[in-house]
């Protein structure tokens, strides 16, 4: 096990408590303070979940020509995607250990390195969006309540107390971070609830007003609210490597899966019907001219509070992964850095200049590679029967997941083969695969996964060993 891997503070005692810094980071969690039940993960996704993007995916469906029936069959198919990511996060139980160490095995330890590069980069841009939409309802709910003047001195207070609920949470780290999830998703459930109530029975449920959405409406339909569950499986096992090795694999997979589920379902289809009855160009303002004024300032805090939880989420994960890429430091110290550039994007983004638009095109191009990364891991999971060696993830040179010089070749193959169909085939602001137009405008991006998937399986199949651990 690297230096880096054992950076822990030496001020407290190992154990994973609310409140209290927690000191492990990638290293693997011994047997004996492992603790919690499948449960907590229900929790973990659902309340992370409960965030107004899927909202604002949700209206995109309709913009794409969707009617309210097909867009809503996009969200709870999508929906569907968070069972391959709770399943992504059983190699945590065996293991102890974060997903991107896990992803080693698929990739080689070297060859693993660019993914943690650029799932670093994805976590804190994502970081960014959530604290800019959640500092900008902030900025709205204390002016609409004569805490300030408006303007920026408003929206500097409304940034920092955002990156302070965030911040705080992450640091502290897993048991916290559980604990904020479970008792805020208790409080934006409730209020995301209310909000249904008031947007659902004036849902038009007949054919869209626009001609038939076409094979290109459905496919960027599906990207976008595929795009969402896809940017979680760098990360799941990051949540269940405390779990006693006893708790049940399928009651893992069950319960992560049924709260990413229902929350991304259920706020998904609150935008499509959204969308069938106002201009949601403006998703916040256009949500909101459809409730009524008492519950407007309700509203906004749900904004922000969905911005946090999911934001919380993404910024604990990015210092495990600033330790895979071999950051000397400790988890909590790790985070410091991340924290840091949030901050510095989301000023950039307030008072600087409006990139944020710029920012969120960048990181949905982001899934050329991510999503056949995602192929490959889950490939090499179902291969291996979720058995790793976590010794030898962690031993670099001396252990059986450095392959060739660092580099696994079937591993980075398959991604190579997946990222080529996903380039060809995508249909971004910043990118048109030379494909698209000869599949009607199709957007084919997340087949990319696919691809990448099969030629793993393909490569790799008879060479893989499961490891059989002693018992």
């Amino acid at each position: 096990m690297t230096q880096q891997e054992t950076a822990r503070q030496e001020t407290t005692a190992d154990v994973d408590e609310v409140f209290r810094v927690e000191t492990h980071g990638i290293d693997p969690i011994p047997d004996a303070e492992r603790h919690g039940s499948a449960k907590d993960l229900f929790w973990l996704w659902f309340g992370s979940n409960l965030t107004f993007t899927y909202v604002i995916n949700g209206a995109l469906a309709v913009a794409f020509g969707l009617s309210f029936l097909q867009a809503t069959a996009v969200v709870v198919i999508s929906g569907l995607a968070f069972f391959a990511v709770s399943a992504a996060g059983l190699g945590g139980i065996r293991t102890g250990t974060a997903t991107l160490v896990i992803s080693r095995a698929a990739f080689g330890v070297r060859g693993n390195f660019p993914a943690g590069v650029l799932n670093w980069v994805v976590s804190i841009g994502y970081t960014i969006v959530n604290t800019v939409v959640g500092t900008l309802a902030l900025e709205v709910f204390l002016t609409g309540l004569g805490l300030g003047g408006g303007g920026n001195p408003t929206r500097a207070v409304a940034l920092l107390i955002t990156l302070a609920l965030t911040f705080a949470v992450a640091m502290w780290g897993h048991a916290t971070v559980q604990f904020a999830e479970r008792w805020m998703a208790y409080l934006l459930a409730v209020g995301f609830g209310a909000l249904l109530v008031f947007v659902l029975p004036g849902a038009e449920t007949g054919a869209p007003s626009t001609a038939a959405p076409g094979l290109s409406g459905w496919s960027l339909a599906f990207v976008v609210m595929l795009a969402g569950p896809f940017s979680y499986l760098p990360m799941p096992a990051d949540y269940t490597r405390y779990l006693p090795r006893t708790t049940s694999l399928k009651s893992i997979t069950w319960s992560g899966a049924l709260g990413g589920f229902l929350s991304s379902v259920a706020l998904g289809v609150a935008g499509v019907a959204a969308a069938t009855q106002t201009d949601m160009t403006d998703a916040v303002a256009g949500a909101e001219g459809l409730l009524p004024g008492w519950f407007q300032p309700v509203f906004l805090a749900l904004v922000l509070g969905g911005s946090v939880t999911n934001s919380i989420i993404t910024l604990y994960s990015s210092s495990l992964n600033l330790q895979v890429l071999g950051i000397p430091w400790s988890r909590s110290r790790a985070i410091v850095i991340s924290a840091a550039v949030t901050a510095a994007g989301s000023l950039a983004a307030l008072f600087l200049t409006d990139f944020t638009s710029a920012l969120l095109s960048f990181l949905s191009l982001l899934i050329i590679v991510f999503a056949p990364w995602g192929g490959v891991f889950l490939a090499d999971v179902l291969l291996r029967r979720c058995h790793y060696d976590a010794d030898a993830l962690h031993a670099g040179r001396a252990g059986g997941y450095w392959y060739r010089a660092g580099y696994h070749p079937a591993g980075l193959a398959a991604l190579l083969a997946g990222m080529a169909f996903a380039a060809l085939t995508c249909d971004s602001e910043l990118w048109t695969g030379p494909l698209v137009a000869p599949l009607g405008g199709a957007d084919l991006t997340l087949g990319g996964s696919v691809v990448a998937g099969l030629v793993y399986w393909a490569l790799a199949r008879r060479r893989v060993t499961v490891y059989a651990p002693a018992v």
